[in-house]
């Protein structure tokens, strides 16, 4: 049988899938796939990556049929990942698989869902959505007959995983080694992180202006995207707005990428690493944008911070979804009779373990696998005396 690697060039500090530390359960290697590859499609396949659909990322989902989702927001990051990759002689498959999985643990409405479920989780050890998306692919996807979760590699539950206290890197054995040590994961994984970023910084800016919350006059004031407009009226003095628009982000994005790949490149060259062990002993991360792009960056998210995060429509939006999810978590932790079945047998199992804080992770688990509208559907039902069923 040909190995698929055969005919592929990489540079000699890209993760090597037959150099792979391995999966948790041992498996036969895959016929006409790499490890990662194998990775990737699993990751597609899984409930949870399917749920992204209906999980909002800045608007809620049934406000609009053309604003993000997770799982758009996770396509755009694993395009920008593969784009990156190439061009830096990485392994795409890899970056793709980490980009494709990096939102798994979500919860329903975005950031706010996250601050709300963490805040009733903190007596019992707290929540956080990479751990959470490392949960999903290490136990709750259920699928294979062989083993719990998706069985992924090292290299991609390593990716997943951003951050991570030292309380629960203790608790991870070699995957919480890194942040023990203060090493670095593979470049795959560094970028997969910023092209994440760059993600989120374009299409906020696109939904805020196509909702109406961001005007172009704002925009023309912004960090690193006021330039952007003047250049592409000065080029386009008569375009339409919906045009112009999507003209500004598109340069947003190759300007970022531009200046991803060319400071990344010349951190590497400067580092020379002579493979990924190279690369994880470095003493920060080798991927990364010039000074003056982070700078800029750093001045955008506060400007979208103040204009569109805390903008008073999205702040309404917010604090009624915490209180969905507050709710949610207070009536099944106090009567795990109200869980479905399935959710009541893995309540009672992790609370005879772990006591209360097992029932907790239970409920913690349920909710934060929602979508943005089972949850509100959830709620109605629990609480509307209207709603019955």
């Amino acid at each position: 049988m040909p190995d698929v690697e055969t005919t592929i060039t990489r540079a000699p500090y890209a993760a090597d899938p037959a150099r792979s530390r391995g999966r948790r359960y041992p498996e036969s290697p895959p016929r006409y796939r790499s490890e990662f590859q194998r990775d990737r499609d699993r990751i597609i396949h899984s409930s949870a990556f399917r749920r992204l659909v209906y999980k909002t990322q800045v608007f809620v989902n049934h406000e609009g049929d053309l604003f993000r989702t997770r799982l758009t927001h996770s396509l755009e990051v694993a395009q920008i990942s593969r784009t990156v990759a190439r061009v830096l002689g990485l392994n795409e498959d890899l970056a793709e698989a980490i980009s494709l999985a990096h939102d798994l643990g979500h919860t329903p409405f975005g950031h706010a869902g996250q601050e709300a479920l963490n805040a009733c989780m903190q007596p019992y050890g707290g929540f956080e959505h990479n751990l959470q998306s490392l949960r999903i692919v290490d136990l709750l996807e259920e699928r294979y007959a062989e083993f719990p979760g998706l069985n992924l590699t090292f290299e991609t539950r390593e990716g997943i995983l951003k951050h991570c206290s030292r309380r629960n890197a203790e608790q991870l054995g070699e995957l919480g080694r890194r942040f023990l040590e203060r090493t670095q994961p593979s470049l795959e994984a560094q970028l997969a992180n910023l092209a994440d970023e760059i993600a989120y910084n374009a299409h906020d800016i696109d939904d805020g202006l196509r909702a109406g919350l961001l005007s172009i006059e704002q925009m023309r004031t912004a960090p690193l995207v006021g330039a952007l407009f003047e250049q592409v009226e000065r080029q386009h003095p008569s375009l339409p707005q919906r045009r112009l628009i999507y003209q500004v982000v598109r340069h947003l994005i190759d300007r970022l990428v531009t200046d991803l790949i060319e400071a990344s490149r010349a951190a590497i060259a400067e580092a020379a690493p002579a493979d990924i062990d190279d690369v994880r002993t470095q003493p920060k991360p080798l991927i990364r944008f010039s000074e003056t792009t982070r700078r800029e960056l750093r001045h955008l998210k506060a400007f979208l911070f103040r204009n569109l995060y805390r903008h008073h429509r999205v702040y309404r939006m917010m604090s009624k979804s915490k209180r969905v999810i507050t709710d949610l978590f207070e009536a099944f932790f106090n009567d795990p009779q109200l869980l479905p079945p399935q959710q009541q047998a893995q309540a009672a199992a992790l609370e005879a373990v772990e006591q209360e804080a097992g029932r907790a992770r239970a409920v913690a688990d349920y909710i934060a696998g929602m979508t943005d509208r089972y949850a509100i559907a959830e709620h109605e039902r629990l609480f509307d005396p209207l709603r019955l069923t």
